[in-house]
């Protein structure tokens, strides 16, 4: 409790007007950095109180979530396949969020992990807990091309357990896309994968249970409320935020009580630490003589570069002219192949594929890989121009790699 006149209570802080006196007129360093921190440790209080106000006014609104208690049948044949076990981390997660399904108060959590720490596949836990209840669930990222990986992981993760997962793109062709669509209102479709376009008017859930936002940190308020919209009439989604590169807003929400969160620390077994290194120009010669030896191992590389063409406007290697380039130096003798955003899906996904096939020895490419791609034999990677990325970009470039024995 904070008072006007002497101390609070808990903190053994100074009150609000000798604070204001002391901020503008101090006696000495030392009671002006307490009144400066008596008068932050207000603001947080304020701004706690106000998040956690709106959280609660939000979910009186929305309405109940459809409580999801599965028969637990599914979920254990499907761990019986999954091949591993989860680490102590994601075992504690799983728990966690299934109480809160469980629960017609709608769940908002964020679970927050380093690359590679095994969201997904809490996540896919949580979906089929929903899948068991009855109802529906979903998974918005913020790429095709990251669409596209999590449909493909999750199929194969639930092969022979009889869940469809359908990916919605803004690619998808308009006979596919009707069918699906037909499907998802009818309730034959369990699980959706999806980019923006799962936000369009056309998409109508029969009875969607669950929202997962992966990367969350890449969509805004609306996008994520125009989500939880597609639950049923008088009832609101279940939410579960996932994010390896949490933004500062990310950050208050989860402390000042917006989200619940779980962290995920440990890492699954066979995920070795990525060392990282800044290598000067000079330097360059020996970064690719490191990155042909990890070749010449059967290994695989990625290059990523600040842009897609080169221009006389923005200083930086182009990704397209970089991959030429290599091919006829450096990487001479080698596969080198081409990513980048402006590419049409197909191009896209043809790449990928012989990427992931080991067709391709090294993919020169834009930071488009800098989430869901999942190629195990990828050992290292090249920066370009670092100082051109972002913290959260190079975070998460940094997690395409090491993610294999």
């Amino acid at each position: 409790r904070l008072t006007n006149r002497g101390h609070s209570s808990g903190a053994r802080l100074p009150g609000l007007a000798a604070s204001f006196r002391e901020a503008h007129f101090p006696n000495g360093e030392a009671t002006a950095a307490a009144a400066l921190r008596r008068l932050a440790y207000q603001e947080l209080i304020e701004n706690q109180a106000v998040i956690r106000d709106r959280r609660l006014r939000h979910r009186e609104k929305a309405g109940p979530a459809l409580a999801l208690k599965g028969t637990g049948e599914l979920v254990r044949k499907w761990r019986e396949r999954l091949g591993f076990n989860l680490t102590g981390d994601q075992s504690g997660a799983v728990e966690t969020i299934g109480v809160e399904l469980a629960d017609t108060r709608p769940m908002g959590r964020l679970l927050m992990g380093e690359v590679g720490s095994g969201k997904t596949v809490v996540a896919l836990q949580a979906m089929l807990t929903a899948v068991e209840s009855g109802a529906q669930a979903t998974m918005m990222v913020p790429t095709e091309v990251l669409a596209g990986q999590h449909q493909k992981t999750l199929a194969g993760l639930l092969e022979g357990t009889g869940v469809e997962v359908a990916l919605l793109t803004g690619s998808t062709p308009a006979s596919e896309r009707a069918a699906l669509l037909a499907a998802l209102a009818g309730g034959d479709l369990n699980i959706l994968i999806g980019t923006h376009a799962l936000l369009e008017d056309p998409v109508n859930f029969q009875r969607l249970g669950l929202a997962v936002i992966d990367e969350e940190h890449r969509f805004g308020v609306r996008q994520r409320a125009g989500l939880d919209a597609k639950a049923p009439p008088g009832h609101a989604a279940h939410l579960l935020h996932m994010s390896a590169t949490p933004i500062p807003r990310t950050l208050a929400l989860t402390a000042y009580g917006d989200l619940d969160v779980t962290t995920l620390r440990e890492l699954p077994a066979g995920r070795a630490p990525a060392t990282t290194e800044v290598v000067s120009e000079a330097g360059r010669g020996e970064a690719f003589e490191r990155l042909r030896a990890e070749l010449d191992r059967g290994r695989q590389a990625f290059v990523v570069c600040p842009l897609v063409e080169e221009s006389p406007l923005v200083e930086g290697r182009s990704a397209a002219a970089e991959a030429e380039r290599l091919a006829a130096n450096e990487l001479s003798g080698y596969e080198v192949g081409l990513l980048h955003g402006q590419m049409k899906p197909a191009q896209k996904e043809i790449a990928m594929n012989a990427f992931a096939d080991g067709r391709i020895d090294v993919l020169v490419a834009t930071t488009v890989i800098e989430v869901g791609i999942d190629v195990p034999n990828a050992t290292v990677m090249v920066i370009e121009g670092a100082d051109r990325f972002g913290l959260s970009q190079l975070h998460q470039l940094r997690g395409r790699i090491g993610r294999g024995e």
